[in-house]
């Protein structure tokens, strides 16, 4: 395992081995999300209607879990929560549907308006919810992968959705305000349990992939969701820069494109698998490979010690 590090965040390993790789038929890869079940196990969701059990420790696949829409056409999953016995999928429509253990549509959570994509709303092709992670019992909390139209560029709306009893459904609730770095758009969070979050905002040019991980704070935060058009003078979430992922020593990773740091790739998804004392987590990111041979499905363990509140 290679041990690299960048202020307070360490690069513990990562692993290629589920590159080009199959399961029960289906295609390893196009992860855009990944969780955390109750009983430790890892979730990845492809963005092709599948999710993977993972094994905690190698990784590999061990079960395999396929999702449809209400009219049951293939699901474009972008991030995955797991609420009590049910499956909560986030997709690019977007929509939030709630599944059973089995890959059963038993519903969906209700969407304001303004997040469809246009003309039905303001939210631009491609560019909708894109991460999603349980705050509290009683608290999910979804990210824009961009702004809104009508919006500034590069301010993303993060929604909540509330509720009042963890066996009640989720309420959309208030909204914040997340300026992301120029270039770059929101891929996921994840929440930090003590009411923040971390940020993955991830971008392409000419170089190779962007990847930066944020650390956003919720306290005092402003609800916008009364505001119609956020600007530059709109209340954004307070946040810091954890690791920008190019400074990490490549740490023998190849690539199959052009990068700056070979170590880089097209990261879409993160969950924390551990926390630990004093502010310390363990966090799994993969990247989506598009089922391009030109890319790689890559998984990384980081080690976090989160800064203290100034």
């Amino acid at each position: 395992m290679t041990f690299s590090e960048s202020g307070r965040v360490t690069l513990e390993g990562f692993t290629d081995h589920l590159d080009k790789t199959n399961f029960e038929g289906e295609f390893v890869g196009n992860f855009s999300g990944l969780g955390k079940d109750h009983d430790g196990r890892i979730a990845a969701l492809s963005d092709r209607s599948v999710m993977y059990y993972l094994d905690p420790e190698s990784l590999d696949p061990v079960e395999i879990v396929r999702f449809k829409d209400e009219l049951r056409h293939p699901l474009d999953g972008e991030a995955i929560v797991f609420d009590n016995d049910t499956i909560l999928v986030v997709t690019e429509r977007p929509e939030i549907f709630r599944y059973d253990r089995a890959g059963k549509l038993v519903g969906a959570l209700p969407m304001p308006a303004q997040f469809r994509v246009t003309p039905l709303g303001r939210a631009k092709l491609n560019e909708s919810f894109e991460g999603m992670t349980l705050l509290d019992e009683r608290t999910l909390l979804a990210s824009m992968e961009n702004s809104l139209l009508g919006d500034e560029d590069g301010i993303a709306r993060f929604q909540s959705w509330e509720r009042s009893d963890p066996d009640d459904d989720f309420k959309p609730g208030a909204q914040y305000a997340y300026r992301i770095e120029p270039g770059l758009m929101v891929s996921d969070i994840a929440a930090t349990g003590d009411g923040r979050l971390l940020v993955i905002e991830r971008g392409f040019d000419s170089t190779g992939n962007q990847v930066q991980l944020h650390l956003a704070d919720l306290k005092g935060a402003a609800d916008v969701s009364a505001v119609e058009h956020l600007d530059a003078d709109s209340p954004v979430l307070a946040k810091q820069l954890l690791l920008d992922l190019v400074d990490l020593p490549d740490s023998g990773a190849v690539s199959k494109q052009p990068q700056v740091n070979p170590l880089l790739g097209n990261i879409e998804a993160m969950v924390v698998t551990d926390g630990g004392p004093d502010g310390e987590m363990r966090v799994l990111l993969a990247t989506d490979d598009n089922a391009s041979e030109k890319q790689i499905t890559r998984m990384y363990r980081l080690r976090v010690q989160l800064p203290e509140r100034s």
